[in-house]
């Protein structure tokens, strides 16, 4: 599995490589405050990472529900575990 992951980290990387040495034109990214000239690899590099966090950000409201409700799924279950072995330890009554 090690072997795996190293060999998928070393296809991105040279497809990343690739990826840069294709795109090595020079663009200019204006904005408000001023304007920064990059190469186009970087800026759709930023791009990208940018809407991830985006993404991101996006699903941290709903992780948190999802974890507040599997905290409370947890207490209830144990809290029903702890009834069962109180009811068997009840003797039966004939």
């Amino acid at each position: 599995m090690r072997f795996l992951k190293f060999v998928l980290f070393l296809l991105v990387m040279v497809v990343g490589g690739a990826f840069a040495t294709i795109n090595a034109g020079v663009v200019t990214l204006d904005y408000y405050f001023a304007s920064v000239t990059l190469p186009l690899s970087v800026v759709l590099l930023g791009a990208v990472a940018f809407g991830a966090l985006l993404g991101c950000l996006a699903m941290l409201g709903s992780l948190f529900r999802l974890k507040r409700e599997n905290s409370e799924l947890v207490r209830k279950s144990r809290l029903a575990n702890q009834e069962l072995n109180n009811l068997r330890s009840i003797p039966i009554k004939d």
